[in-house]
């Protein structure tokens, strides 16, 4: 809870510093204003009123957590010293925990100011040095209770372990520790942390501590400080227990008092303070020439799998599941599709999905197809088709290695689905490049020296250490690392030159997505990776075991018909056709001819076309189109008697259901469709013809959804505001402040208001009376009023006319002329000399 000392509007100091956080920041200047709204950004939804109204916002839980989790290691490891220290904390003692008794890091000193500075920026500590106080929030968040242990390891104070332990109790404590007794339990638990405040005293105690006792101390001294002890506990621990150096915390259980611990550990509040961030380290060095080409590999890969990704797709895409996102059946088949991993094939549906290429339907049967932008994306060069990939690939909230995990309710989370945007995923994203790229060119780091950095810059603040799992941003760096090595951005490791550009060019995430920034980092990109790649080729080698090799890429037309013609056997450098009965059936069945498919081949081929595979093509287009399937239901024509007098005698053939109506003509019970993929698994190779015999060119329909945009990034909290709305959010809220805070002239008709924030109170003739004055004395005034929505505030207004019901004044708090109704004037006041200029 928020108090009323730590950010009331009450004006004054004490001892020469501020009593509260609003008069701090009166006190400070307008850049440090505009620095902490553009900190915490979430202070400006909406525009505070004035300081006080600006003080409690930025000591609210959600605010003071979102600050927190965005301070580096040790920037929070002052935070958290903080709120084990006594409120307020002086400098030298704050010090004295970070380094303690006998300093052996000198970094951590000479780093502190920048620390506490940082925490003032952001208001999470105010005060001055001599009375340094972290906001109670914060306090409430760091400082250490039994269900959530601090990072300090710190236990309770003795104050706050021996509230409600009996006076009698509390007397047997300190004089079994050598203290005289005492007439209360205040003076005695004062009397009990002195002496564990005292270096020498202390350590006279423990030099009489019995054997075993040291060892039990050692073990809580870092934490966790609590512990557990039995009815009839040993010797050792009751001589511990009799001197209050384990204080009962409840049945069985027992706690190192906080002053005992700091004693034990020489003053220090954390173990290892980190003063300066992990370098990256070890650092393997690579030819830079080695990684471009790499990732110019890499890149073309990527740009492959997405097209043949979405040329599955654009004739027969997967169903939408019924709470969105594809199925695992149907990962599984992509996967299989694409010769991946699932989650390979996860991260390229993702990606594209986030380039806008993909999209579902929308139809009552919907099913995920390709966007009439991939179509725009398929005439660009693959260097255009990488950049546009990569850009959406570090600007998007999806994260496809989420894909197959589970949610926090036990629920499956599959690829495409409306639960895989997480909001850190394009800063990470752009962090971790952004450390690769602080390396020279060529050099790469071990993943978990990026994540140690990393997690330095941004700690996460919840417990349970490496047993309770990476931390989210942890996951994200990972994945981050996996997918720009996937995707060409990095090669072994190291940032490519196209990923550099890409990085330099798109500059720091802003208020908002910028259209022609992110063109031109596209153009960019595009143009250090397009000499990376090589020429697309116009030709394959035809091999006499029925396939054809494709030396590099080929030209896009090249590639297409040949995919139609041939089966792809595998991939990599060089890409393998294979030539079957079936891959040349669907090439005739496309509307090619025996002739043109040798015409095609032997145009595109350097060697000669082998004997076998021109036997093939010929035997196959003889054999095509002498079975005829017309709708009947369905029918089935041929010339040769004896062919249709096998198939009826063929088992396989029942299911279809046929019966001769002519000497040439089966008629069957079967759709066309079903009919000729039955003939086909028989080993025939029927034709479709249509209702005046001639043949059907059955050539695969592509689908496109309607125009999709790319699925828009989900904000991680407030935009950060730009220079403009910060001088404009500085005045406002200082013109307000000054509204709130200005002494008024005390009313002989009406008591003054009982606090700074209560709205004058007058009658409409003192109201007119006292504008008519101001007009004419050209002063300015303190007004409440009412808008029309009803809700109320104060303002200082300079009236420069009177009419009609109406008062035209200039307005301090938004800085313009505006027109007030003077029937919504709760009423007004004068302002004090000092202030009516």
């Amino acid at each position: 809870m928020t108090t009323s000392r730590e950010t009331g509007s009450g004006g004054g100091t004490a001892g020469g510093g501020p009593r509260t956080l609003a008069e701090e920041l009166r006190e400070r200047p307008d850049a440090f204003l505009a620095e902490l709204l553009r900190a915490r950004p979430d202070l400006l939804n909406p525009v505070p009123g004035d300081l006080t109204q600006l003080a409690t916002r930025a000591a609210t839980r959600a605010s003071v957590a979102r600050a927190l989790d965005r301070l580096d290691r040790f920037a929070l490891q002052v935070a958290e010293a903080l709120a084990v220290a006594p409120d307020p904390c002086p400098y030298d003692r704050l010090a004295a925990l970070m380094t303690g008794d006998e300093p052996t890091d000198p970094r951590v000193a000479a780093e502190l100011p920048r620390a506490v500075a940082g925490l003032r920026r952001q208001a999470l500590v105010w005060g001055g040095d001599d009375r340094l106080r972290l906001v109670r929030t914060a306090r409430e968040l760091l400082a250490p209770t039994p269900s959530r242990p601090s990072a300090t390891g710190l236990g309770p104070t003795v104050a706050e372990a021996t509230a409600g332990m009996s006076p009698g109790r509390l007397q047997k404590i300190i004089e079994a520790a050598g203290l005289p007794a005492t007439h209360d339990p205040v003076t005695a638990v004062a009397a009990l942390t002195e002496l564990f405040e005292d270096r020498d005293r202390m350590a006279a105690l423990l030099a009489r501590a019995p054997e075993g006792a040291p060892a039990v101390l050692e073990r809580l001294m870092w934490g966790p400080p609590y512990g557990t002890v039995t009815a009839e506990p040993a010797p050792h621990l009751r001589w511990l227990l009799d001197r209050g150096l384990l204080l009962p915390t409840g049945p069985g259980s027992v706690v190192l008092p906080r002053e005992a611990a700091l004693h034990l550990r020489g003053g220090r509040a954390h173990r290892a303070p980190e003063p300066a961030a992990p370098a990256p380290e070890p650092v393997t060095a690579y030819a830079p020439e080695t990684v471009d080409a790499t990732a110019a590999g890499q890149a073309f890969a990527a740009s492959a799998a997405v097209e043949e990704l979405l040329t599955g797709w654009e004739t027969a895409g997967p169903p939408v599941l019924r709470a969105g996102g594809l199925s695992v059946r149907d990962l599984k088949r992509t996967a299989t599709a694409l010769d991946t991993p699932e989650s390979v094939a996860a991260f390229w549906v993702e990606l594209a999905y986030a380039a806008g290429l993909l999209a579902s339907d929308g139809d009552v049967d919907e099913r995920y197809a390709p966007t009439p932008a991939y179509d725009e994306w398929l005439d660009l060069p693959t260097a255009g088709r990488w950049a546009w990939l990569a850009a959406a690939w570090l600007a998007t909230t999806r994260t496809p290695g989420l894909a197959g995990t589970r949610d926090t309710k036990g629920r499956t989370l599959s690829a495409l689905g409306p639960d895989l945007d997480r909001s850190p995923a394009p800063e990470v994203r752009r962090r971790v490049l952004a450390l690769l790229a602080e390396l020279p060119a060529g050099a790469a780091v071990p993943a978990d020296a990026l994540l140690a950095r990393l997690a330095w810059e941004r700690p996460p603040r919840s417990p349970g250490g490496p047993s309770a799992g990476e931390d989210l941003r942890s996951r994200l760096a990972r994945w981050a690392l996996a997918e720009a090595e996937l995707l060409g951005v990095t090669g072994r490791g190291a940032l490519a030159a196209p990923g550099r550009a890409l990085l330099t060019h798109t500059g720091q995430a802003g208020p908002g997505p910028d259209p022609d920034r992110t063109r031109h980092a596209e153009a960019e990109a595009a143009a250090a990776l397009a000499p990376l790649l090589p020429e697309p080729l116009d030709h394959v080698l035809v091999q006499a075991d029925l396939t054809a090799v494709a030396p590099g890429p080929l030209h896009r037309p090249l590639a297409q018909r040949l995919g139609v013609l041939a089966d792809i056997e595998s991939k990599g450098g060089a890409t393998v056709y294979r030539f079957t009965p079936d891959s040349v059936r669907r090439a005739l069945d496309a509307g090619q001819t025996a002739s043109d498919i040798l015409a095609f081949l032997g145009e595109h081929s350097r060697t000669t076309l082998p004997q076998p595979l021109v036997y093939l093509v010929e035997d196959v287009a003889r054999r095509h189109g002498r079975l005829r399937v017309g709708a009947a239901s369905s029918y089935l024509r041929c010339d040769d008697e004896a062919t249709l007098a096998e198939i009826l005698a063929d088992r396989r053939s029942a299911a279809l259901r046929l019966r001769r109506l002519a000497p040439t003509v089966l008629a069957a019970q079967a759709a066309p469709d079903a009919l000729l993929e039955g003939l086909r698994e028989m080993g025939y190779a029927p034709a479709a013809e249509s209702a005046e015999g001639d043949v059907l060119v059955t050539r695969a329909d592509t689908h496109r959804t309607p125009p999709r945009t790319p699925p828009a990034p989900v904000p991680d909290g407030p935009p950060a505001p730009d220079d403009t709305l910060l001088a404009a959010a500085v005045r406002a809220v200082r013109a307000g402040d000054r509204a709130a805070t200005a002494e008024r002239k005390p009313s002989p008709a009406a008591p003054a208001p009982a606090g700074a924030a209560a709205l004058p109170r007058t009658t409409s003739a003192e109201t007119l009376a006292t504008m008519q004055a101001a007009v004419l004395t050209g002063a300015a005034v303190w007004m409440g009023y009412v808008n029309a929505e009803g809700a109320a505030s104060q303002r200082v207004i300079a009236p420069v006319r009177v009419e009609g019901g109406y008062v035209t004044a200039y307005d301090h708090t938004t800085d313009e002329v505006r027109t007030f109704a003077l029937h919504r004037v709760t009423g007004v006041a004068e302002l004090a000399d000092e202030h009516a200029s």
